[in-house]
């Protein structure tokens, strides 16, 4: 196979702080997704439980966890390797997914 995904690491680039840099912000997404998780449940408790609310609560928990299990896969493996791989296209199209679905629970809590 050809192509950028499976081209060999150069022997000679140094990636200095790089991964670091790349962990930090998994962790700081992370970090947001929580945010997001904890006003999902205080919306929902504080304006009165309907159906409605405790379903996209609930989706928002569970995105926040599917998030947080992309995001902690991705971190280990920045963190257990000078050279890591690249990242799967199917675990960043689930990060996005769950991103971008949280965004919708969110609004549509607010809304």
């Amino acid at each position: 196979m050809s192509g950028p995904a499976h081209r060999a690491p150069d022997p000679d680039r140094d990636p200095g702080l790089q991964p670091e840099r790349t962990r930090l912000a998994w962790r700081r997404t992370t970090l947001s997704g929580t945010v997001v998780a904890v006003l999902a449940v205080k919306t929902v408790l504080h304006g009165g439980a309907s159906a409605a609310g405790v379903v996209a609560c609930a989706l928002c928990c569970g995105l926040w966890l599917g998030f947080l299990r992309v995001a902690h896969r991705r971190i280990h493996t920045l963190s257990t390797s000078p050279s890591p791989a690249a990242f799967a296209p199917r675990h960043a199209a689930a990060a996005v997914l769950c991103t971008v679905a949280m965004a919708v629970c969110g609004a549509a809590l607010v809304l």
